[in-house]
């Protein structure tokens, strides 16, 4: 039922998603040189990989309209940026901005997935083929996630055989990498450990990330399960913001400066500065105008000196 504990990895990739997920989600659009000066501070902070932004319809996604701008603004030392694309014509345009990385995303009900980008899952399957034959050529890798994975926001349930479908589509296509996403916040830690798990032992050939969203709460227990089996691929957003705009009540992500701190704490190496993930918060918070909901950088690294210094709390009482 829990599937098969492992030792805890002793290192894991951090992908963040705060450039895409966060800044896709935001009500207000934040001008391009805003988010270049975010970007450019999590790069300084260590991340090795992150969603940039994503090429989609500008009448549909207004936020992302600057995403060719973005692209040839980024530092390319060290990280490899990727963008989600929709469809054929995003991969295109996003092959021409030279990203790095194309991510696919297909949703596990068809319920969600008309609602996201108008297509039956059979429709979206069929059209994986000529992306990863696009990216191909480049020598572009393309990975694919599995939107509402644990949970639909229309049909409540999903079963591992509506995941066994998009995840195989994967497979076919030649895609190496997948990730598993709590769209909706629906993710407990038995339940995800049961579908990584399945999903992990009917398609070895995959390498398995999580997208866990924190709408009920459960966001930082379902990652602990799943470092239990075995995943080492997370995908974070600095401040914890983001959100599928197909969700009602979306809450963000996991807030990367606080999965540094635990995984950083328990010996997990991450790669990321955790001083320097948390003054890119505080700068991301300033930047964006409002609270954000991460927690770290408002409490600070457990030195207190540290935690004076760039949270303001006060070492002594």
């Amino acid at each position: 039922m829990g599937g098969k504990e492992m030792e805890m990895p002793r290192e894991v990739l951090i992908r963040e998603v705060g450039p895409r997920d966060g800044f896709q989600s935001w009500p207000e659009f934040v001008p391009t040189e805003k988010k270049l000066e975010v970007i450019k501070a999590l790069i300084q902070a260590g991340v090795k990989e992150m969603e940039t932004t994503s090429f989609v319809s500008p009448k549909a996604v207004p936020q992302m309209r600057d995403a060719k701008e973005v692209m040839a603004g980024v530092p390319r030392n060290g990280c490899r940026h990727a963008a989600l694309v929709p469809n054929l014509r995003g991969a295109e345009l996003a092959l021409e901005a030279e990203a790095d990385e194309l991510v696919v995303v297909i949703s596990a009900s068809e319920s969600h997935n008309m609602a996201n980008v108008r297509r039956t899952v059979a429709q979206s399957l069929e059209e994986l083929g000529p992306i990863v034959a696009a990216a191909k050529k480049r020598n572009v890798p393309v990975t694919g996630a599995i939107s509402v994975a644990f949970g639909c926001p229309y049909q409540g349930d999903v079963s591992l055989e509506e995941v066994f479908r998009v995840a195989g589509g994967y497979a076919e296509a030649g895609v190496k990498r997948i990730l598993l996403a709590d769209t909706t916040g629906m993710a407990t830690p038995l339940r995800l450990k049961r579908v990584v798990t399945a999903v992990k032992e009917k398609f070895p050939e995959l390498d398995v990330g999580v997208h866990l969203h924190n709408n009920r709460g459960t966001a930082m227990a379902n990652l602990y399960a799943a470092l239990e089996v075995g995943v080492t691929i997370f995908d974070t957003a600095l401040g914890g913001i983001g959100g599928c705009p197909n969700v009602p009540q979306a809450a963000g992500n996991l807030a990367t400066e606080d999965v540094v701190f635990m995984l950083e704490d328990m010996g997990i190496s991450t790669g990321i500065d955790l001083v320097k993930v948390i003054q890119a918060a505080r700068l991301l918070e300033e930047i964006l105008g409002r609270t954000l909901p991460g927690q770290v950088m408002k409490s600070g690294p457990r030195d207190p000196e540290l935690a004076e210094r760039i949270c303001g709390i006060p070492r002594h009482p």
